[in-house]
């Protein structure tokens, strides 16, 4: 396969899996429209006043099933979510991201 990606771009890269994903993008800032259909107490507002989804003591949203690692309400996540396409550019920054940042608290843990 080649590595020649775009950041963000459209290609979807199919080696890209969410089975073999730490649930990255649900570590990210999601917010909630009015329109979205995104159950209410899974919402919080943000210190700018901003409706987003809540997240955990670990930072995860609070929707993720932390045993299955998918999403809980997946039928009625927020429209941010649902344009969040697995193995698409942003999928693929994400995950580089979160690897880079990884592996550098991986290296200050070492001896």
């Amino acid at each position: 396969m080649t590595s020649d990606w775009r950041e963000h771009d459209e290609i979807i890269d199919p080696e890209v899996l969410c089975d073999r994903c730490e649930a990255v993008c649900c570590r990210l800032l999601v917010l909630v429209m009015p329109d979205d259909p995104t159950p209410r107490g899974y919402v919080a507002i943000d210190e700018h006043g901003l409706e987003v989804m809540a997240r955990g003591e670990e930072g995860w949203c609070i929707a993720l099933d932390m045993q299955r690692m998918c999403c809980s309400i997946y039928e009625l996540r927020p429209q941010a979510c649902r344009s969040f396409t697995m193995g698409a550019g942003d999928c693929r920054a994400e995950r580089a991201e979160y690897a880079g940042r990884y592996a550098v608290i991986e290296s200050k843990l070492l001896p």
